[in-house]
C-alpha cells in the first residue's frame, strides 16, 4: 500500500473498497478534477447527471484507512461542515486528514451526486447504498437462462431512484437463436432505458456499451448472480480485473464477486462491479416507479379519481387496459408488488426516524436534568 506522504491533509480519493473496519481509498488525479461527466459518452445533456470531483488515478495504489469504532463516517455538506454520519460505500469521495501518529484519517465524504441504494439485508429500516456518485446503471441481466422481467423491473426501479443512467445489457446473446427478439421483449419493459443484447464470447454489441465509458465517468453494474458482470466488466476494462467463474452443469453462471469493488480504467472512467443480488429490496419513491412504469402511469393520468388504486374503481383506464389487452396483466402485477413494497419500506423508515428523534430528546431531556442537579443553590 502506498501512502499520500507529507501533504496529504485535505486530500481527495474515491473509496475503491470497504472492508471491515478499513477502506481502501485510491488518491484522486488532480488533473482530472472537475471533468464534466458525460463527455464523449453520447448522451444528451440532460442526461449527464453531475460534475466528477476528481476522478481516480488508473495504476495508482490504494490507501488503507481505517474507520471509527462504529464505521460511520459524516457526510459533509457544500461547505465542507459535518453533517450525519453513514457508512461509506465504494464510490464515495472521501476527504483525507492526518491522525496522531501521522497516519491517514478519513476525515468525511463529499456530498453524494447519485447512490444506488438497497433495503438493508437485516430485519431493520437501514438503507444500503451499493454504489455512491455513479453516473450509469448496467442493469446486467442473461439470456440464457430467460431473462426475468419482473427482476428488471425492480432493478430498474432502483436505477432510476439512484438519480443516474439506467441502461439495460442482455448477455450471453450467442447462446440463444433470437436474441434481437428477446431484446425487444425487454425493451417493451425497459422503458427510457436503452436495451443491449451482448456477447462477450463473440465480442457482439459491447460498442455502444464500451462508449459510455466517457472520461471521468463510473458505471456500476448490477443483476443476479451467474448473469457475467464479472465478465462484461473486464471486457469493458480491456483486460482481467475481476474473477470470473464457469459455467455450471445447469448453464447457469458461477457467483465469483464477493464484495463491491471499483476498478479505474486508463482512459478515466470507473467500473463498480458488484455481487449477485439474489433478493433486492426496494427502496423507491413514486418518481422512480412512475419512470419504471410509464406506460401505467399514463394510463392512470385518465382514470376518474385522482387517487385511483386501479384495483375495483369505476373509470379506472388501467383496468380498462388491461381488459381489452392494452396493458398486460404481468405488468400491473408487477407496478402492484413494487408499489407494496416501496410504500412498506417508507413507512417503516418514517417509524424509524421518529423514534430516533423521540430517542434524542429523551437523552436532551435526562442530559438537561442532570445538569440542573449538579448546580449549587443560590
Amino acid at each position: 500500500m502506498s501512502t499520500l506522504g507529507a501533504g496529504f491533509p485535505g486530500a481527495a480519493g474515491r473509496v475503491v473498497r470497504v472492508d471491515r473496519g478499513a477502506v481502501l481509498v485510491l488518491p484522486a488525479d488532480a488533473g482530472a478534477a472537475g471533468a464534466t461527466t458525460g463527455e464523449a459518452a453520447g448522451l444528451t445533456a440532460g442526461d449527464v447527471t453531475g460534475v466528477s470531483t476528481g476522478t481516480a488515478a488508473a495504476g495508482a495504489e490504494p490507501v488503507r484507512v481505517p474507520l471509527p469504532g462504529e464505521g460511520l463516517v459524516p457526510l459533509l455538506d457544500a461547505d465542507g461542515a459535518p453533517g450525519d454520519a453513514v457508512p461509506p460505500a465504494v464510490g464515495d469521495h472521501a476527504v483525507l486528514g492526518a491522525g496522531p501518529d501521522g497516519a491517514p484519517l478519513l476525515v468525511g465524504l463529499r456530498p453524494r451526486r447519485t447512490a444506488v441504494v438497497r433495503d438493508g439485508a437485516d430485519r431493520t429500516s437501514r438503507a444500503q447504498v451499493l454504489a455512491a456518485n455513479v453516473d450509469v446503471v448496467l442493469v446486467v441481466e442473461h439470456l440464457d437462462p430467460d431473462p426475468s422481467p419482473g427482476r428488471v423491473e425492480r432493478l430498474l426501479t432502483l436505477a432510476w431512484r439512484s438519480g443516474a443512467t439506467p441502461v439495460v445489457v442482455l448477455t450471453k446473446a450467442d447462446l440463444v437463436p433470437d436474441p434481437d427478439g428477446m431484446a425487444d421483449e425487454v425493451r417493451a419493459l425497459a422503458i427510457g432505458a436503452d436495451v443491449h443484447a451482448v456477447s462477450v464470447a463473440t465480442g457482439t454489441g459491447l460498442e455502444p456499451v464500451r462508449a459510455l465509458l466517457g472520461p471521468g465517468r463510473t458505471l456500476v453494474v448490477v443483476g443476479p448472480s451467474g448473469a457475467g458482470k464479472s465478465t462484461l466488466v473486464n471486457a469493458l476494462a480491456g483486460a482481467d480485473v475481476m474473477a470470473t467463474g464457469d459455467r455450471r452443469a445447469d448453464g447457469r453462471g458461477r457467483h465469483t464477486t464477493v464484495h463491491r469493488e471499483l476498478v479505474p480504467l486508463a482512459g478515466g472512467a470507473c467500473l463498480i462491479d458488484t455481487p449477485g443480488l439474489r433478493g433486492v429490496g426496494l427502496v423507491a419513491d413514486a418518481a422512480a416507479l412512475d419512470a419504471t412504469f410509464a406506460d401505467v402511469a399514463d394510463l392512470a393520468a385518465g382514470c376518474r379519481f385522482a387517487d385511483c388504486a386501479h384495483r375495483t374503481e369505476p373509470g379506472c383506464a388501467v383496468l380498462a387496459a388491461v381488459e381489452d389487452g392494452t396493458l398486460p396483466a404481468r405488468r400491473l402485477d408487477s407496478w402492484r408488488r413494487l408499489a407494496r413494497e416501496a410504500a412498506y419500506q417508507e413507512r417503516r423508515a418514517d417509524a424509524a426516524l421518529a423514534a430516533a428523534e423521540r430517542n434524542r430528546v429523551r437523552r436532551a431531556t435526562v442530559a438537561y436534568h442532570r445538569l440542573q442537579q449538579g448546580r449549587p443553590t443560590r
